[in-house]
């Protein structure tokens, strides 16, 4: 199987997962059977695509054509497969973690979340296989639909106002500013095709190109790029697998890749590189960085603490897009899969301290170590790998980014980076060593490692933050792509 057929499927896959479930609610183990065995069938499709696959002439899957000349169509290119690549990994692996989760934490309406977040995975497969800026933005709000019962999923008073924020911030900003920065470049080129070095000519002028550009950026309102940032830490009341969805495989991925993707195929990174608002967006990105990590030294609770880290971690991404070089790009592209890995791995490990000790705040950590050593010293990895040292995938995305600020003469931005890293180490690796080395506040009796089912999901992700060191090669391979 390939080209066309092999994006149906793609789609198809978690679409039919979403209703083997429902048709199997009532048996928990077929349930859960069916979602596993659809994220390992859709990696396995996403994964013969990569490698099959013609970079000089790509498939092309017409899904409609609403108006001549503007189609819903799928056509991979090497940033959308590097997306596609690390949410139909992390999706089996998510939902072996969650099986675990799920009936140690007795959670309700666990047939509804199932069903949601193979949804959610579909419209995440739209996102970054998309032909074009309307095929993105048709699948993006389809994202933003599907995981609003993820969010809300506790059905109370609290989920419900996460859920309005939530669903009213992405969905304003996609539509209020990203819609109308698509109608005006249709307005200007009479295309929204992914091109690549851009599709504006010359005779557009750079306060437009400007304008475009700022409407694009925050039209991503899953980028949490501040100030549209308070949806992302409001949304922590949902479950531990569904905070793993939002931050490390779906959606606020799809925020900072639409960004990329537009940066890229939209405006050019030569074009990016002279407009003088993109160091001002960039610069904005630096001071996310630095505002939200110091926000995350404030937060005893540990998956507030995260939030705020993925905020910072994600205006990276975005940083990277703005710089106008290559290397910028690069970093920002392989950043997508080094946080994605590194940051599940610090929520599945939240999740698993939720569960196994019933403990929420970091405040209440200390010793903890003893009792769930797997655990602590997965989080330990995973926090690692975010600030970036060796031997751990996050150190090679870092490095191109610190490499594009330097290419692009933004010596400020270089410091802002080293002390977001030296931030990182307070904030993140701070939580294993109070867990390891300071005294328990209490005895602790009964509290042990986290179900098995979870420990093999945070024993899969910890592992490919080590990988992804020593085989960064296929993954910068890809990102390169991008600029070719």
């Amino acid at each position: 199987m390939s080209g066309a057929p092999l994006l149906t499927w793609i789609l198809l896959v978690p679409l039919l997962a979403a209703i083997g479930v429902v048709f199997t609610r009532n048996r928990p183990n077929v349930r859960e059977t069916v979602t596993v065995v659809a994220g390992i069938v859709l990696f396995l499709l996403v994964a013969t695509l990569a490698a099959t696959i013609s970079w000089d002439q790509p498939p092309t899957l017409v899904l409609a054509e609403p108006v001549h000349g503007l189609a819903l169509a799928l056509t991979p290119e090497p940033l959308g497969m590097l997306f596609a690549l690390v949410a139909g990994f992390l999706w089996p692996v998510t939902s072996v973690y969650a099986i675990g989760y799920m009936r140690a934490h007795h959670e309700q309406n666990q047939t509804r979340f199932y069903t949601a977040f193979a949804v959610s995975i579909c419209a995440a497969m739209g996102i970054a296989l998309a032909g074009n800026m309307l095929t993105l933005f048709v699948f993006y709000e389809i994202l933003s639909v599907a995981t609003y019962p993820l969010v809300t999923h506790a059905g109370n008073e609290q989920a419900k106002r996460a859920g309005r924020l939530y669903l009213g911030l992405l969905m304003g900003t996609s539509i209020g500013f990203m819609l109308l920065a698509m109608i005006w470049t249709w307005q200007l080129t009479g295309t929204l095709d992914f091109t690549p070095g851009g599709v504006f000519g010359n005779n557009v002028s750079s306060g437009v190109l400007s304008a475009l550009l700022v409407l694009y950026v925050f039209g991503a309102g899953k980028a949490a790029l501040m100030p549209f940032h308070r949806w992302l830490p409001a949304a922590m009341v949902a479950p531990t697998p569904v905070s793993a969805l939002l931050h490390a495989v779906a959606v606020v991925k799809a925020g900072v890749f639409t960004i990329l993707k537009v940066s890229v195929y939209l405006f050019g990174i030569d074009r990016i590189a002279e407009l003088p608002v993109s160091s001002w967006l960039a610069a904005l990105a630096g001071l996310t960085i630095l505002l939200a990590s110091f926000v995350a030294m404030t937060k005893d609770n540990l998956k507030a603490r995260l939030a705020y880290s993925t905020i910072s971690q994600l205006g990276y991404i975005v940083l990277g897009a703005m710089l106008g070089v290559t290397a910028g790009v690069i970093g920002g592209g392989m950043h997508i899969a080094m946080h994605a890995f590194g940051k599940i791995t610090l929520f599945f490990c939240a999740g698993a301290i939720l569960v196994a000790a019933h403990k929420t705040k970091v405040s209440e950590l200390d010793g903890l170590g003893r009792r769930m050593p797997l655990t602590m010293l997965a989080f330990l990895i995973g926090a690692l790998s975010i600030v970036g040292l060796p031997p751990f995938g996050g150190t090679w995305s870092k490095w191109l980014l610190v490499q594009g600020t330097l290419d692009a003469g933004f010596w400020v931005l270089t410091g802002v980076l080293m002390l977001s890293s030296l931030l990182n180490v307070m904030y993140l690796v701070s939580i294993p060593v109070r867990g390891f080395f300071r005294a328990p506040a209490s005895q602790g009796d009964g509290i042990r490692e986290a179900p098995t089912a979870s420990l093999i999901a945070i024993a899969v992700t910890t592992t490919g933050c080590v990988l992804l060191f020593f085989w960064a090669e296929p993954l910068y391979r890809l990102a390169g792509g991008i600029v070719r």
